[in-house]
């Protein structure tokens, strides 16, 4: 599929409205709130060069999106490192991971529009988590960052569940501590590896196109994608679900 005929696809069916009423909305972080994937590529570019990975060449975005992004920490160790014990390869992520902390710090800013967002789901009183499979430590770095610390009711690390996305088990977890029903929660995600665990879990996922390429993130099967959050066909899709009973006033761009 041509990224002109994903377009096509996601604006065929750009529909929230059998979710009504609308309960909950659940967020990914890296990429979802904000385009942290550039910050993780730098960092695992700088450790690869100092390591010799690949032969000292350094590894392009498209090994980036294919190998790393989106994936649990473990997960992406086995991949990168088949011939690692496990406990090396999880060494070298967290050094990965303080350096990208140290990154963030300096270079984080939020998606166009997540204010935007974020203030129509306080207002229709919502409930929101934070879904993610990055360190707890990375998580709560972001979302204070972005000044999300008191916007969020909850932080599901897939970590810290028995299986971390694409498995459907953080997000299932999510509903659980929220207590609100799948049938009437959706999902942002930007990856792969998280339109899978949402739409695994029985929500319907929109997909932002923020780096992965939107034919790939479609055959994940998201209800549609997004650029960001000043979308139109977004906020057409919330505006439906207004007027089919969504709790609250009206959705406005």
């Amino acid at each position: 599929m041509t990224a002109s005929s994903a377009e096509n696809a996601a604006d065929s069916k750009c529909s929230l409205s059998g979710l009504a009423p609308l309960e909950a909305v659940l967020f990914d972080i890296d990429g979802t709130l904000c385009d942290s994937d550039p910050l993780h590529y730098q960092a695992f570019r700088e450790l690869f060069l100092q390591i010799g990975y690949n032969d000292g060449v350094p590894i392009t975005e498209e090994f980036f999106i294919e190998k790393i992004a989106g994936k649990h920490c473990d997960d992406a160790v086995r991949g990168l490192f088949p011939d690692w014990d496990l406990e090396k390869g999880l060494k070298f992520m967290d050094e990965k991971e303080d350096l990208f902390r140290k990154l963030a710090k300096e270079q984080v800013k939020p998606l166009n529009g997540l204010n935007k967002i974020r203030k129509w789901i306080e207002e229709q009183g919502l409930k929101r988590a934070a879904v993610t499979n990055a360190p707890r430590p990375n998580a709560e770095l972001m979302i204070s960052l972005l000044g999300l610390s008191d916007f969020f009711q909850a932080v599901i690390i897939g970590g810290e569940c028995d299986r971390a996305k694409p498995f459907p088990d953080p997000y299932l977890k999510a509903l659980e501590v929220l207590q609100v029903s799948q049938d009437h929660t959706f999902v942002f995600e930007d990856s792969v590896s998280g339109i899978k665990a949402g739409v695994a879990a029985g929500m319907p996922v929109v997909g932002l196109t923020t780096r992965n390429p939107e034919s790939l993130l479609m055959e994940a099967k998201p209800v549609f994608l997004i650029r960001d959050y000043d979308d139109p066909n977004l906020w057409a899709a919330l505006e439906e679900l207004d007027q089919k009973g969504a709790p609250g006033g009206t959705a406005t761009a």
